[in-house]
């Protein structure tokens, strides 16, 4: 079964998970990257507000949305990029809880995905004083990314995985999953348990 699966970060405009306001997505086919998208998210009403934190993070602030599609808008769209691969992120339960949460404030259902977290796998791949992504990214070759741009972010995770599966001679996200004990969860109506928000 080959390494196939779509890296996904999420950039918020507040603390709110359902106020994504830019996301950004790899999808890797073999264990290499086949395909790269970006845009910003115009979040779902009464999540749409910037705060100054998180603008000071990200860099984005209400003068990059005015023309983004709303989030139940954009939802096709993500969904097509991603079909049904395994989702993988760093901190996975932010980026699945910002999908959750953003239908729900939206009125739309959840779409279902499996996913893996990338910071589990990297617990159980490197030693390291720090499994944030930029450190975990360096560990797998991957250096000197724009951390907290969601293209970037996404194309970290997805050096992480990769990296991990050689390191751990597996050639697939279920093998992957069974060398670190990094568990693939579920999101949607197949869900085995609520995604949990955790940053």
């Amino acid at each position: 079964m080959p390494l196939d699966f779509t890296a996904i970060d999420f950039e918020t405009a507040n603390r709110s998970a359902a106020s994504a306001c830019s996301v950004g997505l790899v999808k890797v086919r073999d264990g290499k990257v086949v395909d790269r998208a970006w845009w910003y998210i115009r979040p779902p009403f009464g999540h749409d507000w910037f705060s100054e934190w998180n603008t000071r993070i990200h860099g984005i602030d209400e003068s990059h949305i005015v023309d983004a599609s709303l989030w139940c808008d954009q939802l096709s769209d993500l969904v097509a990029f991603a079909e049904d691969d395994v989702l993988v992120a760093h901190n996975a339960g932010f980026d699945m809880g910002v999908i959750t949460t953003a239908c729900a404030a939206s009125g739309v259902p959840a779409p279902e995905y499996a996913y893996l977290c990338s910071l589990q796998v990297a617990r159980k791949t490197y030693s390291l004083d720090s499994y944030r992504l930029p450190v975990a990214a360096m560990a797998a070759g991957f250096e000197d990314f724009r951390h907290h741009d969601a293209l970037s972010d996404a194309e970290a995770c997805a050096a992480i995985v990769v990296h991990a599966a050689k390191r751990h001679e597996t050639d697939s996200v279920e093998g992957l999953s069974a060398a670190t004990s990094a568990r693939i969860r579920r999101i949607g109506a197949g869900s085995d348990r609520p995604a949990v928000l955790v940053g």
